[in-house]
Order: structure tokens, then C-alpha cells, then sequence
């Protein structure tokens, strides 16, 4: 499976038979210029939305004739076996922020999972309920969703193979949110690419759990 890093917690999942899934698409330019990644014009045949934010459901510049799944239930669509589980926005229940979606994508022999915008840490039900994760894209800037700390509380009761950061200040984010840095400091096993993909095979994972921040390619 490639995985494509096109900025904030925007990406997309190409399995080995071609489908192309992808997530939590942002608005270019939303928020009164705030997001200034470029525009995501790719085709898809799956479209995965969080929740009801500019930065997060930005469909109308998608090509082609896709699926969107923006709602709590378990999916089966081209061959794909899709998990959209219920949480919050923030820790106050959404009251602050709403509800938001974790996405678990089941495809090519991996279980991706994207967070969305979580806000608040996971229990010991909902840790259970994830099952076994191989590649965790986590929201990790803080502010609107959970900080570096609690990022790292959730990889830490998640387990992933692989944990992939997104939700970060970048050059094209003006949010008041932290860098990527602040949840890699200190940790082992961190790979910060200067590329926006990464491919993944079951038989290639790392025997040890990593980081790997992906550069934004728009």
C-alpha cells in the first residue's frame, strides 16, 4: 500500500489493486487563509471524512465518481473493509468541538488507521475496539485535537508498527498549534523524509514501532 502525505491530516491510501482512498481532505486556503496547502484535485474512489470542518471535508475538488463515508458504521466497498468509530473533537465529550471519526482501513493485508481530529486519550474499550494497528496517522499539534503528550499516550496504548504524524504547524499552516518536533523529540526509531510517500507491505514492516514524519506535497 503508498501512502501519500498531501499536508495537515490530509492523505491518500493507493492499494496494490489501484484503489485510491482519500481522507479528511482540507479546504486550500480556509479559515481566512489560515491552511494554505494546495489544492487536492486527485481522483478517488473512496472519500474518508473525520468530521464537518473546512480542514477535513473538502470534497468539491476530488475527481471521479467516489464513495464518501463521513458517518459511525462498518463499510465494505471495492474490496475494502472500513471501521468509522466514534469519539470527540476535544475532552469534554464535544462539547467544545463536536464528534469526530477514527477511520480503520483494512486493505492489502494492513490495518491503517487516521485519527481524524481526536481530542482526547483512548480507553482501555476503545484501544480494544482499534484492534491491532499497523500504521497510525495521529493528530499531534494540540490546541484542536490532543498534544505531543497525549499523542504519545495514545501510540503508546495503540501499538502501531508504524505511527505517521499529522495536525502540525508547517510553513502552509498558520494554526496555533505545535511542530512535529514536539512529538518526535526524545523518541527512538524517528525517520523525517524529505518525500511525501512511504509504501507498506505486511512482510516489511518494522520489527520495532517507528515514527516516520512524511514532507507535505502540496
Amino acid at each position: 500500500m503508498k501512502v501519500k502525505y498531501y499536508g495537515h491530516a490530509s492523505f491518500k491510501l493507493t492499494t496494490d489493486k489501484g484503489v485510491r482512498i482519500i481522507l479528511d481532505p482540507y479546504e486550500s486556503g480556509a479559515f481566512g487563509g489560515g491552511l494554505t496547502y494546495g489544492k487536492i484535485t486527485d481522483e478517488a474512489d473512496l472519500v474518508l471524512t473525520s468530521h464537518d470542518h473546512a480542514d477535513h471535508n473538502h470534497v468539491a475538488d476530488i475527481k471521479g465518481k467516489f464513495t464518501r463515508i463521513d458517518k459511525e458504521g462498518a463499510y465494505d466497498v471495492a474490496g475494502i473493509k472500513i471501521q468509522a468509530i466514534p469519539c470527540f473533537h476535544d475532552p469534554s465529550q464535544g462539547k467544545e468541538r463536536g464528534k469526530n471519526l477514527i477511520f480503520v482501513v483494512e486493505a492489502d493485508g494492513l490495518r491503517v488507521t487516521h485519527a481524524g481530529d481526536l481530542g482526547h486519550a483512548l480507553d482501555a474499550a476503545a484501544v480494544r475496539k482499534l484492534g491491532s494497528v499497523d500504521v497510525l496517522l495521529l493528530p499531534v499539534g494540540g490546541f484542536y485535537t490532543i498534544d505531543a503528550s497525549e499523542a504519545t499516550r495514545v501510540m503508546n496504548d495503540v501499538k502501531p508498527k508504524v505511527t505517521i504524524p499529522m495536525h502540525f504547524k508547517t510553513d502552509k499552516c498558520g494554526f496555533p498549534i505545535a511542530t512535529a518536533d514536539d512529538f518526535t523529540a526524545g523518541k527512538p526509531r524517528v525517520q523525517t523524509l524529505n518525500t511525501s510517500e512511504a509504501e507498506f507491505t505486511r512482510d516489511k514492516l518494522p520489527k520495532d514501532p517507528e515514527i516516520i514524519v512524511l514532507k507535505h506535497a502540496l
